[in-house]
């Protein structure tokens, strides 16, 4: 059978119909090859690798590309939608060379210093908290009420600030991977440099056993306007697409048997069900912008210097057929943690912590159901990430005064996260 023609121009990668069904538009762009012709924002043109293959050849190649956007960033209006999330910053994500190793060592020496089971202890102790307020209704909406605020809550007290700066910290990053205007990415970016640009002067004036006091001090010898920048990287990269991963296989767990009922009956465990969903469905879709160094012919495609390629983790994951796979239990292949020497210096400790909050909330809730079909659960907007709104779902109510194990007797002592500044247990052994 001869292919379709590709179809003419640019595909868009926003609006609410590439929300809705993210895998027709790849099956679309794959018509065009390994690297397709898209529009990121309004007015805002990129060409996207669709291809695994492809995918790696750029992420391994940093003598042919670069992660310096500056060049590329001089032709946008100063109001552009997706500045706040690609634009240049002194941090390990936009820099290449000494640079880049240089910052992105502060990052996974501090990262490397939070002991495993510590970590997993505080995320009990934040699941188990936020169980609690919703145990005994017999409905939740998972999103809204566990998956979103479970991460932000966790990342607080890693980073050194009380759960009170949670809602600021929300509000911030949706507006910035939404991007529903230039108004209100410029707004989300702002509010969430002057969150960060709090959280760094508190720590210059008083340290704390937190990452961010670890950023500050470590022998790198960063400058605060430096450790900033890591944070504002590393505060956004963890929050928002870890609680994104947690929704999105709650949700494919949730309305399939084969997720769910295999992994509570043991089948399967949470592991398994987190790695096929960063195969098929990755929470952060489409991103590793790169910038060729020179004019490159690249996978039959000609790409100018300094114009934007992007890679899709999802449409290179699941292949030309555009159908996710079913469940594997040898986690497969997958681009979800990117690769190359800019591949995710945190995999592990993000592992964890989503397969922990799908462990404690299963664990508890044996019998959640989705309350809709997933086919109309509704999809936040935007180009790089694949996030749901909503995840509403009922389940058998669950008291404290109940036999056996609940989410009122099971937690570590540290079950409610506190600011790190003085921890009830230190993250990390004295170094």
């Amino acid at each position: 059978m001869t292919p379709a023609a590709p179809p003419y121009g640019t595909v868009p990668l926003y609006g609410p119909d590439f929300a809705a069904d993210p895998h027709a538009v790849y099956a679309r762009l794959r018509q065009y090859g390994p690297v397709a012709p898209v529009e990121i924002s309004p007015g805002v043109p990129a060409h996207l690798v669709t291809d695994y293959r492809a995918a790696l050849d750029l992420l391994r190649d940093p003598g042919t590309w670069s992660k310096d956007p500056r060049v590329w960033q001089e032709t946008l209006p100063p109001d552009c939608p997706v500045l706040p999330m690609m634009q240049w910053r002194p941090n390990a994500l936009f820099n290449d060379g000494d640079a880049h190793t240089r910052y992105r060592r502060v990052i996974s020496d501090s990262f490397g210093r939070i002991e495993p089971h510590l970590l997993r202890e505080r995320v009990i102790g934040v699941a188990d908290s936020l169980i609690r307020r919703f145990a005994q209704r017999g409905d939740v909406d998972l999103v809204t009420e566990y998956t979103r605020p479970l991460p932000l809550l966790l990342f607080n007290a890693l980073f050194g600030l009380p759960d009170a700066y949670g809602a600021r910290l929300v509000s911030a990053l949706s507006k910035m991977m939404e991007a529903r205007s230039p108004e209100e990415a410029t707004e989300g970016g702002g509010e969430f440099y002057g969150y960060v640009s709090e959280l760094v002067a508190l720590k210059l004036e008083q340290r704390g056993d937190d990452l961010t006091s670890w950023f500050l001090d470590h022998p790198e010898g960063q400058s605060p306007e430096e450790v900033l920048q890591q944070v504002f990287l590393t505060l956004g990269a963890g929050n928002e697409p870890t609680a994104n991963l947690i929704s999105n296989a709650l949700s494919r767990m949730l309305s399939d048997q084969r997720y769910y009922h295999t992994l509570t009956g043991g089948a399967l465990t949470a592991r398994d069900a987190i790695e096929d969903v960063l195969r098929s469905e990755p929470p952060l879709a489409n991103y590793s912008a790169h910038f060729p160094r020179h004019d490159v012919r690249f996978h039959g495609t000609w790409i100018k210097a300094n114009e934007l390629v992007m890679v899709s983790y999802s449409a290179a994951n699941t292949g030309p057929d555009g159908l996710p796979p079913g469940p594997r239990t040898d986690g497969g292949a997958h681009l979800a943690w990117a690769a190359g020497p800019h591949a995710c210096p945190v995999k592990n400790p993000a592992l964890l912590i989503a397969v922990t909050a799908v462990e404690r909330l299963t664990s508890f809730l044996s019998d959640l159901e989705l309350t809709v079909p997933r086919e109309e659960l509704v999809w936040r907007p935007g180009p790089f990430h694949r996030a749901l709104t909503g995840l509403p779902a009922r389940f058998s109510p669950i008291t404290p005064d109940q036999a056996g194990a609940t989410p009122w007797n099971s937690s570590p002592s540290s079950s409610t996260p506190q600011a790190p500044t003085s921890p009830e247990r230190p993250l990390s052994s004295a170094r």
